[in-house]
């Protein structure tokens, strides 16, 4: 489906610069790299997030849809900024579209959504090419089903607060996929990130050791009411 290209502004090594961070508030020796890595460890198990948010990713989401990407931006903790594909300037009379694997396994279902999907298109290119219909405007026909591209920078203690949402069972599968999607990438970026996914990402069930929703999925006891 989609595919997320992590930049080279991405912290390189989070858990070390953690403890540098916090060493330096706490009179430490900072030149010492080990002793950075141990000290952002005991961070973390501490529960100190603050520290996360020195840790800076930067990363191309491409060709999820619209509608998920707009479930992205509800997640604005630690002031995250972004921008995404203009709806304004980008041509879009053949614009690449998103299907829900419950469509994408019916014939019939993923026929007339596709069939749908060729006529907005067909639409949009009638209204700019005959019509004269400014491109902004003709835009306003796009469906939330569209693939779209952002570029996003946040911190990590706003994706771990993500991870709680959103690798939760219950979550839109679209997102899931696409977390799950970013996880693997930021593993790839060193062996830092990779601890830092495997031990720290998780939906909130694992990390409270109960499921406090109403409608679980079962995966964990719920919290007694």
């Amino acid at each position: 489906m989609g595919q997320i290209i992590i930049l080279e502004e991405t912290t390189k090594h989070p858990i070390t610069l953690m403890g540098s961070r916090a060493g330096i508030c706490w009179g430490s020796d900072v030149s010492d790299r080990e002793k950075n890595y141990k000290r952002g460890l005991e961070c973390l198990v501490s529960g100190h997030g603050r520290v996360m948010e020195y840790v800076n990713v930067e990363m191309v989401l491409d060709g999820y849809s619209a509608r998920v990407i707009r479930e992205w931006y509800t997640h604005i903790s630690g002031s995250p900024t972004r921008l995404q594909a203009s709806t304004r300037y980008v041509d879009y009379q053949q614009f690449a579209y998103v299907i829900p694997p419950a469509i994408a396994h019916n014939e019939e279902a993923r026929s007339r959504y596709e069939q749908t999907m060729q006529t907005i298109s067909k639409t949009c290119r009638y209204l700019e090419e005959s019509c004269g219909i400014k491109r902004e405007d003709a835009a306003l026909l796009l469906p939330l089903g569209m693939a779209t591209k952002i570029v996003d920078r946040r911190n990590l203690r706003s994706l771990v607060d993500m991870s709680r949402q959103r690798m939760c069972s219950r979550a839109y599968h679209e997102y899931r996929e696409m977390f799950g999607d970013i996880c693997g990438k930021l593993a790839e970026w060193s062996e830092e990130w990779a601890y830092l996914v495997e031990h720290f990402f998780m939906p909130k069930c694992e990390a409270l050791g109960y499921c406090p929703e109403k409608r679980s999925c079962g995966r964990m006891p719920q919290k007694v009411r």
